[in-house]
């Protein structure tokens, strides 16, 4: 049973990339095939999170895959919007004509992303978790260039340059903690497993740790969107397909930053608190910074989505500087409500884009009147972002900021809400013109009606529907998954 839960999360999606391999992307035939298997999935995760709630870790193959309670609510996350961003696929690529050749490719790419992420959260060692996060830049690179077009292409070269840069400088970090594993008597098998790395951190040699774990998360980091090398991320989202983009900022920076909690389980039993958290809130607030001022004055709403991902984890940076477990508890809450809220987002932008052609905020005008339906699930999606209740990001930020104020970090907390603050303003104000701005000029009109779009329709917006409904009952209530979310802060928070 714990061999079937394990390899189930890889298998399900490498089963889907086989069958659109195979028979192509044919309509109800094939092109529902990710949705049955994404299903199947957050099933799994469902059902191997409730395992290591009530037995405690699980492992197999050696060791090589293994589950806790942080796994387990990662591979939810990656579960749930896996589900949203499969359900939305098929109606995205009718409404934009996608050739048969390129659905094809888009389905197996889509679904080798997802079981690379499975593979990171369910890696039990540290290399395996670096080889799937490396994997997941290979595959989204042709992803983000899958529209073809020489900003699509330049945002794929961007990304694959930059990220492959940070996953070299993320290897060199774990070749020299394993060099300080293996002084340290371990053996190779278990020098990069890092359930024994934690348990024996304490024997590391600091200097050699020192360096190795600042290269590890500055690496790591960087697949999450924060500085330095962030400057791939608003590129590669907005030029990605919807469904893309919506799995690569819901899932695929949390997963990066997964890496990096897992990599401070190991640092602060062998160095102390203080080198990693001054690392990480440096690198928190100044992505926080960047991330308001550029948002200030962005024109383009998929870009304002993308540096909106920056500023969520920026937070989400804070909160595992600050390393007490009411911090890590609600920064996993946050990843898991910014995860849906910005699935939505991402899926109504792309619908928005099909609508207007555009991707330019000041050619989206009195969206509310004209499309309400969508309207009102991009502003509630957005809303949700903006850490409005009932929505999980509002009881999340509220531990963050609870968890900074009792754990020593007050300024550092207040200043980076103030920067909150300001790209809630900026957020607020480019969506509010979008959604209430004047109506468009007379001649978008009649261009509109010459050549209309597929409408929206209710079954179009059910994926969307579903997310928002989820952020909402995340806010609200964990329910079952509570001694879970509790147990996996406890892994990673400072003792």
């Amino acid at each position: 049973m714990t061999i079937l839960l394990l390899l189930a999360p890889i298998g399900l999606p490498l089963t889907a990339a086989l069958v659109y391999a195979a028979a192509g992307w044919r309509g109800r035939t094939t092109a529902w095939a990710g949705v049955a298997t994404t299903a199947l999935l957050a099933l799994d995760a469902v059902t191997l999170a409730a395992t290591v709630t009530h037995r405690g870790p699980v492992h197999t193959a050696g060791g090589l895959l293994r589950a806790d309670a942080l796994s387990a609510w990662m591979l939810l996350g990656v579960a749930a919007v896996a589900l949203l961003a499969c359900w939305a696929s098929p109606a995205y690529l009718t409404a934009e004509h996608t050739s048969t050749s390129r659905a094809r490719w888009y389905g197996i790419l889509l679904h080798l992303f997802i079981a690379a992420m499975a593979i990171a959260v369910l890696g039990g060692n540290l290399g395996i978790l670096w080889v799937a996060i490396e994997a997941t830049t290979i595959v989204t690179a042709f992803l983000v260039g899958h529209h073809r077009s020489r900003t699509a292409l330049e945002a794929a070269w961007k990304y694959v340059v930059i990220c492959s840069a940070a996953i070299a400088i993320a290897f060199l970090g774990l070749v020299l903690l394993y060099y300080a594993a293996r002084h340290t008597g371990l053996d190779s098998e278990q020098a990069l497993d890092w359930a024994t790395l934690t348990g024996h951190a304490h024997k590391l040699d600091p200097a050699v740790t020192r360096i190795a774990i600042g290269l590890a998360v500055i690496g790591f980091g960087a697949k999450a969107g924060l500085i330095p090398l962030h400057a791939w991320l608003p590129d590669a989202h907005s030029q990605a397909p919807a469904p893309v983009s919506a799995l690569m900022s819901g899932v695929l920076l949390p997963v990066a930053l997964y890496a990096v909690l897992r990599v401070k389980a190991i640092a602060d039993p062998a160095l102390g608190t203080g080198y990693l958290r001054t690392l990480l809130l440096i690198m928190a607030l100044a992505t926080l910074a960047l991330a308001a001022v550029l948002l200030i004055g962005q024109r383009d709403y998929k870009r304002m989505l993308a540096y909106s991902s920056m500023e969520h984890m920026g937070l989400i940076a804070l909160a595992a500087a600050i390393g007490t477990q009411l911090a890590v508890a609600a920064l996993l809450l946050h990843m898991a409500g910014h995860g849906l809220a910005k699935t939505v987002a991402f899926l109504g932008s792309g619908h928005i884009l099909h609508r207007h052609t555009s991707s330019q905020i000041v050619d989206v005008r009195a969206l509310a009147a004209r499309m309400p339906l969508l309207a009102g699930l991009f502003g509630l999606a957005v809303l949700a972002l903006l850490g409005f209740p009932p929505a999980a990001l509002f009881a999340s930020e509220l531990g963050i900021a609870r968890a900074g104020a009792s754990g020593g970090l007050i300024w550092a907390t207040a200043a980076a809400f103030a920067l909150v603050v300001v790209a809630f303003a900026a957020i607020a104000a480019h969506t509010g013109r979008m959604l209430l701005g004047p109506p468009p000029v007379p001649e978008t009109i009649a261009a509109e009606a010459s050549d209309p779009p597929a409408a929206f329709t209710l079954t179009g917006a059910m994926p969307l529907i579903a997310g928002l409904l989820g952020v909402a009952a995340l806010g609200i209530t964990l329910g079952p998954f509570a001694d879970l979310l509790h147990t996996a802060a406890s892994i990673v928070a400072a003792s």
